[in-house]
């Protein structure tokens, strides 16, 4: 549909450009013209990912879609403030004007997706299911920061990447760079129709950097509490540092999306590791040394009280071989850590529990379609599945001298740079066919400074 003349005006304060692999957008403006212009300029990807997840959600939980989105409405529409309420209409005016209907409460549906199918569902699911999950099993994500001795000019570094089934990781492959009438500018990964990363990656003119792994196994949701994706976009566009970081994200705080947030703040040269359980945090900081996530939770309270077994000493599983990585590849690179290296650790393929670089499952840069699993036989373990089509799906880091100009580097695809070929792939494991026509292929492409 045309565009009217007020509608023109918003979105040619915006602009698109794509780049190897990326959709690279800069929106700027109030709420609702933000999300406007993002909704326009992303309403292709946006209808292609809701095709795609309707019958992914059907396949993986038994549940329709839609289901997900009449309980987000339920559960949080009333929890949102009025600002990104205004900002998702604007997405779905955006939508509907690209030529793809949406509504607000089908925008909401989609921000909340991913915490309501993995902390909330597992809670009721007894209530449909008679073999109901016992806990997340798609926690999963590489990432660390690194400051003082640890780095090569003494300043903070943040690196992370995505595991994603690949059906999913697919569709995060938007940089935004957002300028809000009121709060911090900031600049995220993230998908068609979110207003926060997800992922989470973020850079932010207060000269934060954030980002986060998902605390494996967790278990626990308070439906009365605030969704995560609320929480994590406010705490970023309106923290001038760590600690108000931390008191944003943590008010209202309902167990959805347990992180282990890592943090970084270039005025102060300081680094956190902030664990966030339900019931139970641990806040970490320093300005000399590193932090990393690997899913494992490090604190034992949250790790043994919240949380189902997570393979935390367990080097078969994905979790503990990147723990036991993480625990010799960083102190070996101190010292010399900066985006070029930061790059390479996302990259590293070393497998501790076979001793050798070998892709597998257990690399920092995870390579679950190439596993036949041998030696996994946790019951809670993260995607125990041979040749299971997940893994690494991306790269980002950035310095303090990125932070500063707003900058991040960013590589889609894995962050070691091979190529994924989908019909190649259910070619060989015919199991997975049935995700044929919503599998795609992810070329090799080169890391992107967006600048």
């Amino acid at each position: 549909m045309a565009l009217d003349e007020t509608q023109k005006q918003i979105v040619a304060k915006a602009s698109r450009k794509d780049e190897n692999g990326w959709h690279y957008l800069t929106v700027q403006g109030d709420p609702y013209e933000i999300g406007f212009q993002h909704g326009y300029l992303l309403t292709d990807e946006f209808k292609d990912a809701i095709r795609v997840y309707k019958r992914m959600t059907l396949e993986n939980y038994g549940m329709d879609y839609s289901f997900y989105v009449d309980q987000a409405v339920k559960l949080h529409k009333d929890k949102i403030p009025k600002e990104y309420l205004d900002e998702m209409q604007g997405m779905a005016d955006g939508f509907t004007a690209g030529g793809f209907e949406t509504s607000l409460d089908d925008v909401i549906g989609w921000n909340d997706w991913m915490e309501l199918t993995g902390y909330w569902w597992p809670q009721v699911a007894a209530n449909y299911s008679n073999n109901p999950p016992q806990g997340p099993k798609g926690s999963h994500c590489s990432g660390f920061v690194a400051t003082g001795s640890a780095t090569k000019d003494g300043k903070p570094v943040i690196a992370h990447e995505s595991f994603d089934d690949f059906w999913s990781g697919q569709y995060f492959n938007i940089c935004e760079e957002v300028h809000p009438t009121n709060g911090h500018a900031f600049k995220m990964q993230t998908v068609p129709g979110y207003i926060d990363s997800m992922t989470d990656f973020y850079v932010t003119a207060a000269g934060l950097g954030i980002t986060e792994t998902t605390i494996a196994g967790f278990v626990g949701y308070d439906v009365s509490g605030i969704p995560e994706f609320v929480r994590a976009r406010r705490a970023t566009q309106y923290a001038d540092n760590i600690d108000e970081w931390i008191k944003i994200v943590n008010d209202g705080n309902n167990g959805g999306y347990a992180n282990i947030w890592l943090l970084c703040d270039i005025n102060t040269g300081e680094i956190a590791r902030y664990e966030q359980g339900l019931k139970n945090q641990e806040l970490l900081r320093t300005k000399d040394g590193f932090y990393y996530g690997c899913n494992a939770c490090h604190n034992p309270k949250i790790r043994n009280l919240e949380c189902v077994d997570n393979g935390y000493n367990d080097i078969r599983q994905q979790t503990g071989a990147r723990r036991a990585r993480f625990e010799v590849l960083l102190p070996q690179l101190s010292g010399t850590i900066d985006d070029a290296v930061a790059k390479k650790i996302l990259a590293d393929k070393y497998d501790p529990y076979l001793g050798y670089e070998c892709a597998s499952s257990r690399n920092i840069c995870a390579h679950y379609d190439v596993d036949p699993q041998y030696y996994a036989d946790d019951p809670h373990g993260v995607w125990n599945v041979p040749f299971f089509p997940g893994g690494s799906c991306d790269g980002k880091c950035a310095d303090s001298t990125d932070i500063k100009n707003l900058n991040m580097w960013g590589i889609f695809g894995r962050a070691d740079g091979e190529s994924f070929d989908a019909e190649s792939f259910m070619n060989q494991h015919p199991q997975w066919n049935w995700q044929r026509g919503y599998l795609y292929d992810r070329p090799s492409e080169p890391w992107t400074l967006f600048d």
